[in-house]
């Protein structure tokens, strides 16, 4: 056995006078033909040091992240210094980590309003629900667009002209004789009268044909939004989003002073009445930020996968701070954790194939309006090169749902199937090789009833046609309420499911071919 030993110790010794070059070449070479576990490195996401982080950033020092407020701005740096220390370097290209994201604080405007010469009033007769330039409007006619749809089967534009006109339109679409919707062949309605879809979808399709007001007679949710828009509610938007039209929900008193049958009519036609509109803008500019770090990939570098979570919560009501542990403390620190299992593969010779975007945006509690930023105005990367985005938002407890049955090794997943049938399939296998978890798709159903799809930051992702995954473990009687705080979290379940994510990350990013989009959005 010794000379055994002597003789090899001699072999290796000989194999070691060679140049450092060759050695390295050979190492390079080792390293290259060894498979890589990805387990290695999601070792290194622990419920430990979860835990150390969210108490700091869902603590009362963070005010509970506010969007714009001094608890939000604490919040980005503390954002930023983690990847500084981590070596991970910022996605812009001049090396800030923060994407500045211009904001508005809407507060009611000041409008004058008259048709046939008779004054209606703000908030008993109408509400302004976008903020506009100031400006004024002289008419003596007003085009009735019936329900205000522009679809490809089924339009109230066809063959109008509303450009530079004010529009008249309703709520609900129209149904055939057999009581099913025209657009969509059944009983199911489509979005042009879906309560969380119709606002917006109404609102553009006028703003795309070129209108320069829209008067929207809604009367089943007249009261509500007179009560939101109505006074100085503080309502936050993108700065300039949509103000190049004005944008009114009006009741059924200056609706039938302009139509008195509106309700049965569903015609296209001119309406001869003078309108004069004046308005004036209250609203207030200020910024906030997105988070943005990023690590390029070695192979396909303008390839990317953006893992997302919001960074903001709801901030300080009636002098009680609103932590927002698992909203969405939770989806951010996974994220920190989960760019450091990249990094530590990069470090070792294992980054990853594709780009890999770690991105937290600001004012998703306000309406999704950093993510929107990021997708709809400033890409840092482009769009048509992003093959996917993981979102996390809560992912740190148990729903009653799950508590009840006994089951907390679960995860709600949303969406994943609705874009892209591979990237729901490798969810899947990914998930039985390395994890193991429950998944349920109660929330993806298309008619489920709470629209958590179209809830968070992923949508402004998927309506670009970006498949998508959101993780979200299900709402709770923390949600939404000062009570959500660090000492609640379930940190072996943050643990794992931070680790899921990682690993569905990895595949993306290193897998041969990029994700197919099989399925196109509305």
């Amino acid at each position: 056995m010794k000379r055994i030993s002597l003789l090899l110790g001699i072999a290796l010794l000989t194999l070691g006078c060679g140049s450092g070059k060759e050695n390295a070449t050979k190492s390079e070479s080792t390293q290259a033909s060894t498979p890589v576990n990805p387990s290695d490195y999601a070792s290194t996401i622990t419920s430990d040091e979860l835990k150390d982080m969210l108490f700091t950033y869902a603590s009362d020092d963070f005010e509970g992240r506010e969007t714009g407020q001094p608890g939000q701005k604490k919040a980005v740096n503390y954002l930023k210094q983690h990847y500084i220390d981590m070596g991970i370097p910022a996605a812009q290209s001049n090396g800030d980590y923060f994407q500045t994201v211009p904001l508005q604080i809407m507060e009611a405007p000041k409008v004058s309003l008259t048709v046939n010469d008779k004054e209606f009033k703000a908030i008993d007769d109408y509400v302004s629900v976008l903020a506009s330039k100031d400006g004024n409007i002289n008419t003596n006619e007003i085009v009735f667009a019936s329900y205000g749809i522009d679809d490809d089967k089924y339009s109230n534009y066809s063959n109008l002209n509303v450009k530079g006109k004010v529009v008249l339109i309703k709520s609900g679409e129209p149904r055939t004789e057999d009581g099913n919707y025209v657009i969509s062949g059944t009983s199911e309605a489509s979005k042009w009268s879906n309560f969380r879809q119709e606002y917006a979808a109404k609102r553009d399709a006028a703003k795309d044909r070129g209108a320069a007001a829209v008067l929207f007679y809604y009367p089943s949710i007249y009261d509500m939004a007179a009560r939101r828009f109505g006074g100085s509610s503080g309502r936050m938007s993108l700065k300039g989003k949509a103000n190049d039209m004005y944008y009114f929900l009006i009741n059924e008193n200056l609706a039938k002073a302009l139509l008195s049958d509106i309700d049965t009519n569903d015609s296209v036609k001119t309406i001869l009445a003078s309108m004069n509109l004046i308005y004036t803008n209250a609203s207030n500019d200020f910024t906030s930020e997105n988070v943005a770090a990023y690590i390029k990939g070695s192979e396909k570098p303008d390839e990317y996968i953006v893992i997302s979570a919001h960074l903001d919560h709801e901030g300080v009501k009636d002098g009680e701070v609103y932590n927002g542990a698992d909203d969405d403390g939770s989806g951010t620190i996974s994220i920190i954790e989960i760019a450091e299992a990249f990094k530590e593969a990069a470090k070792n010779g294992h980054g990853p194939k594709r780009s890999v975007v770690f991105l937290h945006v600001t004012g998703e509690e306000k309406g999704l309006l950093g993510s929107a930023y990021y997708t709809d105005t400033e890409p840092i990367f482009p769009l048509a090169n992003t093959v996917a985005n993981l979102n996390i938002d809560m992912i740190g407890r148990v729903d009653p749902k799950h508590e009840e049955a006994g089951d907390d090794n679960y995860l709600y997943l949303i969406g994943s199937d609705k874009l892209s049938t591979e990237l729901h399939n490798i969810s899947e296998d990914i998930n039985k090789k390395y994890i193991n978890m429950n998944f349920d798709y109660t929330y993806n159903d298309d008619n489920d009833p709470n629209r958590f799809y179209y809830r968070s930051d992923h949508y402004n992702f998927a309506k670009n046609n970006i498949p998508v995954i959101f993780y979200f473990n299900g709402t709770h009687a923390d949600y939404h309420k000062p009570s959500d705080t660090p000492d609640k979290i379930r940190y072996d379940l943050l643990e794992t499911r931070s680790k899921l994510i990682f690993y569905t990350a990895w595949e993306l990013a290193n897998r041969d071919n990029r994700i197919v989009v099989d399925k196109a959005t509305e």
